[in-house]
């Protein structure tokens, strides 16, 4: 199956990573930390660096074809486990009724100013 990489320019990006791949049916999202790629600018709270990085994946879905609702799996790697309760707050703002499976685990290294990484998988039609 051929694999097709998805960037934007909406969404934080690397020579190290693709913002995305879509394989068949199958869209990965990388790791997206909460930098507002327009202004460069990484919010303090959790609750914004979730939303920020929320909308950096649903970027990177768009480009790939998909969209929020499409999701089926999420990841969130916090940096701090007491900013669970801020997460849960921001991330039920984003996905709302009828939300993704989900995972939630410490995020190893640590990154300055990162307090939250969240990578995705969708499923589209082909």
């Amino acid at each position: 199956m051929a694999r097709q990489i998805i960037t934007t320019d909406a969404a934080p990006r690397s020579p190290l990573f693709s913002q995305g791949i879509r394989a068949g049916s199958t869209i990965q999202v990388s790791g997206m930390v909460g930098m507002d790629v327009t202004t460069g600018e990484l919010p303090e709270s959790i609750q914004d660096q979730t939303r920020q990085a929320i909308r950096n994946c649903a970027a990177v879905l768009e480009a790939g074809g998909a969209s929020l609702g499409d999701v089926t799996m999420v990841t969130v790697l916090l940096a701090d486990p007491s900013d669970f309760a801020g997460m849960n707050e921001a991330y039920a703002e984003m996905f709302g009724e009828d939300p993704p499976a989900r995972a939630v685990a410490r995020l190893g290294p640590e990154l300055p100013g990162i307090r939250v990484s969240i990578f995705m998988t969708a499923h589209v039609e082909d």
